[in-house]
């Protein structure tokens, strides 16, 4: 039975030996050099996390290159070095819930990091816990934004909106719609005020030339 993936690139990782379909080898190998090495006890817990969640986790680190691991201010023992470690930002999840059911899975190692919003697992074999605690939330889940509401029926009289008339707000729409109603009348009424104007001007200078004809 397979105990370990491990490979020196990412892209060399033989995907049918790849069971974790939540998770793919690019975000888990190392931000490093690119290499990969995950243990498959830990991948099975966090695959077993992510159905229990039912939402994506967002790894921010997972397996790191000694290099890398020292480059990032990584512990020297790292178990992110071991392939057993995993950060994961909790924009989209309840911390608390997250740590619950992470325990549950098995992960013995939690550090909470709330000004940097993740929360780091590790399948070490005792229990450990550090960190600062992040604030409570009120639901599992972030909060979505609401839906918009349906669009009303304007085929529907009671709903149309000329009539919607209750109140300062429904006489203002009123008027918007009446405005809307005569806007092209008035333009007509317009144009044939300014045809009458000019032709009262012609009529006029004619008149003012028949009466000189007549003196």
């Amino acid at each position: 039975m397979m105990t370990a993936i491990k490979a020196t690139r990412w892209q060399d990782v033989d995907m049918s030996n790849w069971p974790w379909s939540n998770f793919d080898p690019p975000e888990m190998a190392s931000k490093g050099d690119g290499s990969i090495y995950l243990c498959c006890d830990a991948m099975n817990k966090l695959q077993a996390l992510r159905d229990v969640a039912g939402v994506p986790l967002i790894i921010t680190s997972a397996y790191r290159d000694p290099e890398h691991n020292k480059r990032v201010g990584g512990a020297k023992k790292s178990y992110h070095m071991r392939g057993m470690a995993f950060d994961i930002r909790v924009d989209n999840i309840d911390p608390a819930w997250l740590i619950a059911e992470a325990r549950k899975l098995g992960f013995k190692g939690v550090g909470t990091y709330p000004r940097q919003g993740f929360v780091h697992i590790d399948t070490r074999a005792t229990e450990a816990q550090w960190g600062q605690p992040f604030a409570k939330r009120a639901t599992r889940f972030a909060p979505e934004t609401a839906p918009l509401p349906a669009p009303k029926d304007r085929a529907t009289p009671a709903a149309s909106r000329t009539l919607q008339a209750a109140g300062i707000g429904g006489l203002a729409t009123v008027a918007t719609a009446a405005e809307s109603a005569f806007a092209a009348d008035w333009r007509t009424v317009a144009v044939l005020a300014l045809v009458a104007v000019a032709l009262a001007v012609v009529m006029r200078e004619r008149l003012k030339a028949w009466a000189a004809g007549w003196r």
